[in-house]
């Protein structure tokens, strides 16, 4: 009897060794991480982008461990050096300017003497235009034209200084010239003005103040200062202009106005 108990606890614990899943051995199992593939401590600051933070003496110790030279990462200044100014000392990035408040560079220094010759050439007496009432000017794009021969196409602008003011009859707002000659500056500031006569008409009237601005802008420049000079429109007026009377086709009512020698009156004006 008792021997056949002995039998029965023999088999219970086969059969129980038999269904638990066997242990693994620890010492056996392969490594993660083997000696091949953990990078050292030399070979870490070999490649470390923080080279500030290596010492000399240790990254000689790992490139000769390594069999090569030393690596080293050029810096930001190295690859992009930073501007210099006259005496050779960095320059520093200019300061954003808001134009709607700024003065910067206002009254500075005087353009070079090939810009002011630009700026100041005399004005061709077949660019100057003349009104029916007698005003002589000269139309905005030859401002235009002028400003790009000084300081090339994108070297100026007109800033704004303030919002428009649309009243009932008239649109005006200020605006600055600014140029870029060895440094950006503002070389004048001015309040341009045009009228209008139809609500839908506010958009044009708002880009010829604008153009109004840059013409008065201009005359800080001495751009077509002649047109400012009493003596010279009395001599151009005579020289190149003549009175005449003229009559309003529609309502046959006569007056006199101006106009070039070289140019007629459009209708619904005949003389």
């Amino acid at each position: 009897m008792l021997a056949t108990k002995a039998v029965l606890r023999g088999s219970l614990r086969s059969v129980a060794s038999a269904s638990r899943p066997a242990r693994l051995n620890v010492a056996a199992r392969p490594s993660l991480n083997p000696p091949a593939l953990r990078p050292s401590l030399a070979g870490i600051r070999q490649y470390s982008t923080r080279l500030s933070e290596v010492d000399p003496q240790e990254d000689q110790l790992a490139s000769a461990q390594n069999g090569s030279a030393s690596t080293s990462i050029p810096s930001a200044d190295a690859v992009f050096p930073p501007a210099q100014n006259g005496s050779g000392q960095p320059q520093e990035a200019p300061a954003f300017n808001d134009w709607s408040k700024s003065f910067h560079g206002l009254s500075t220094e005087p353009f070079s003497s090939e810009i002011a010759k630009i700026l100041q050439a005399p004005i061709d007496p077949l660019d100057i235009e003349m009104k029916p009432d007698g005003l002589i000017y000269l139309p905005e794009i030859k401002y235009r034209r002028i400003l790009n021969k000084a300081f090339g196409p994108g070297g100026w602008g007109l800033a704004p200084r303030s919002e428009t003011n649309v009243g009932p009859k008239i649109v005006s707002r200020e605006y600055g010239l600014v140029c870029l000659g060895r440094r950006v500056s503002l070389v004048g500031i001015a309040r341009g003005e045009q009228e209008y006569f139809d609500p839908s008409g506010i958009p044009t009237a708002t880009e010829a103040c604008k153009s109004n601005a840059l013409m008065r802008c201009c005359k800080d420049l001495g751009i077509a200062s002649e047109l400012w000079d009493p003596r010279f429109i009395r001599e151009f007026k005579a020289k190149y202009c003549v009175e005449v009377f003229v009559e309003h086709v529609p309502t046959k009512r006569k007056k006199k106005l101006w106009r070039r020698k070289d140019a007629k009156l459009e209708y619904p004006y005949k003389e």
